[in-house]
């Protein structure tokens, strides 16, 4: 079983569009019982609040379906429940670190680290572009996607 983790500052935009991204690409490959996903965030600002609209309406404009959501912060004992904890950019993993603690068993990445374009993910609260952030993060979850096959970290059932 593999855990990953998606992490924003609020928990109310990036992270919960990775995550349901992420969650429809494994359904879509029938691997539901091999990955758990969520998300949280590194501020307490936002907690309790579900998605945020527009985050929502491009999720939607996209065909991906998500539930109800309540924003929560990254607790310190979730470092050793998941195996990749991955920010969206530079503040994120600075603040994941001051949270948990360090890094010691390499599971803290950016997302677009994975691709390419190794670059942060602008926050669409304060751009506005939630069509750029949603195409990034489904960049960057296709392709982290991508490195678990290939790392074999993803067992298919045969």
């Amino acid at each position: 079983m593999i855990k990953v983790m998606f992490v924003c500052l609020g928990n109310i935009c990036r992270s919960p569009m990775a995550e349901y991204i992420f969650k429809d690409m494994i359904k879509k490959e029938k691997l539901n019982s091999k990955i758990i996903v969520t998300s949280r965030g590194t501020s307490r600002e936002e907690e309790g609040n579900d998605i945020y609209y527009y985050a929502k309406e491009k999720l939607e404009e996209e065909g991906i379906s998500y539930s109800k959501h309540k924003a929560q912060q990254l607790k310190k004992e979730e470092y050793n429940q998941y195996d990749y904890i991955i920010g969206m950019d530079e503040g994120n993993i600075r603040n994941i670190i001051r949270i948990v603690g360090k890094d010691s068993e390499n599971k803290v990445y950016k997302l677009l680290d994975f691709t390419n374009d190794k670059r942060d993910i602008l926050d669409p609260w304060y751009t506005g572009n939630f069509t750029k952030a949603y195409n990034d993060i489904q960049k960057g979850c296709k392709e982290l996607f991508n490195y678990l096959k290939k790392e074999g970290k993803i067992k298919y059932e045969r």
